[in-house]
């Protein structure tokens, strides 16, 4: 028998509610009966996203939702501030170059957050910044951004727009109370279906900034999708099938509580640092973890990627690589979405076991009595 483990931040396992509910006979996407369905998922996106405001769906990954927000919302020329953590802090630098903005990079060291004392500096050396943006969770990194600090210096100064791909669904990111401008996430991670959804929520600064911005837009044109959500559908053709699963996970959550998903999804990362520790790895984000993924380096000598293959190829159980100058170096172990208690103990066990495969002095169940010790709290 061959049972696969997918324990990567993205795409994520899909539960059989939302594979059912996706597998139900197509609809047109004009009728009154896909109406109702488009609608109580919007419901549902408010509550997720802490939002009085539309939260729209969009048929793209969640890079389609960063682009959007872009296009929608700044000028040729707009300078703003982009916080450079990782692979998807360089991706809004790459979306701002090629809209022809004028970014100012903040680059922070991989592994660590930004400091919010240097935000602030950025921001008073240049008043001319027009948008702040930055990732709450930055997944190539697992690292946590101090989100709901920053958007205190942002409140009455630049759009402050977040990329919440790996957050929304694991951490609570409210977008109004927060004061948070624009957020955006995808369907693959907490949301617990296939890729080929984004999702973005604008506050109503956002949405007046979008009349007056020049950028050039069409099928990401967010007035445009916003008038026609609101009558239950697309602009254009909705991902139809995605948008029942979509309905169907919020359901989830929402029986779940978001306080429990929270909850859970920060037990299932203290128990993965718990076992990283406790079998000597060193943590890729110390100090300010990300509660969706954590990253370890790999014992002297072991090539990460040569781990991971084995994992995957011999053991079934799929983690992701370490990215760019991280390759070969750490592992990324999920914990977001559809996962729970003993999908962090298969892990962790199965890491232990590959480990002594390469040569590492491993001992055998230390890692996953660790994890144990903080996944019992859930029983207590």
């Amino acid at each position: 028998m061959i049972k696969q483990y997918l324990l990567s931040p993205g795409p994520t396992p899909i539960p059989n509610e939302v594979a059912l509910a996706m597998s139900a006979t197509m609809i047109h996407h004009r009728t009154p009966q896909f109406n109702q369905v488009f609608d109580e998922a919007r419901e549902g996106l408010k509550k997720l996203f802490g939002t009085k405001n539309d939260v729209l769906m969009l048929a793209s990954s969640g890079t389609g939702a960063m682009e959007a927000s872009v296009a929608n919302l700044f000028s040729p020329g707009d300078i703003v501030l982009v916080i450079n953590g990782g692979k998807f802090g360089e991706r809004w630098l790459n979306i701002a170059n090629a809209y022809g903005l004028n970014p100012i990079e903040l680059k922070v060291e991989w592994g660590r957050a930004v400091k919010v004392a240097d935000v602030e500096k950025q921001l008073k050396t240049n008043p001319v910044i027009q948008g702040v943006m930055i990732q709450a969770s930055e997944t190539s990194t697992t690292v946590f951004h101090p989100v709901k600090e920053i958007a205190k210096l942002t409140k009455n100064g630049p759009l402050f727009i977040v990329d919440g791909v790996t957050a929304v669904g694991v951490v609570p990111v409210p977008v109004d109370d927060w004061s948070i401008d624009v957020l955006v996430t995808g369907s693959q991670k907490a949301l617990m279906l296939p890729p080929g959804l984004g999702f973005i929520a604008l506050s109503d600064r956002a949405w007046e900034k979008t009349k007056k911005a020049k950028l050039p837009r069409f099928y990401f044109d967010l007035n445009l999708e916003r008038k026609n959500q609101q009558k239950g559908s697309g602009a254009f053709t909705p991902a139809v099938s995605l948008i029942f699963g979509v309905r169907a996970s919020l359901e989830m959550m929402e029986r779940e509580g978001f306080e429990r998903v929270y909850a859970r999804h920060a037990r299932m990362s203290r128990a993965t640092r718990a076992a990283a520790t406790a079998l000597g790895l060193k943590l890729l984000a110390p100090d300010s973890p990300s509660f969706a993924a954590t990253g370890v380096y790999m014992p002297g000598g072991i090539d990460a990627d040569q781990v991971l293959d084995y994992l995957r190829d011999k053991m079934n159980v799929t983690l992701a690589e370490g990215q760019d100058q991280l390759k070969g170096k750490v592992i990324r172990i999920a914990h977001v979405g559809y996962m729970g208690a003993f999908d962090v103990i298969t892990a962790v066990a199965a890491l232990e076991m590959a480990l002594r495969k390469f040569g590492a002095e491993i001992p055998f169940g230390k890692g996953v009595a660790a994890a144990q010790e903080v996944l019992m709290e859930a029983l207590a």
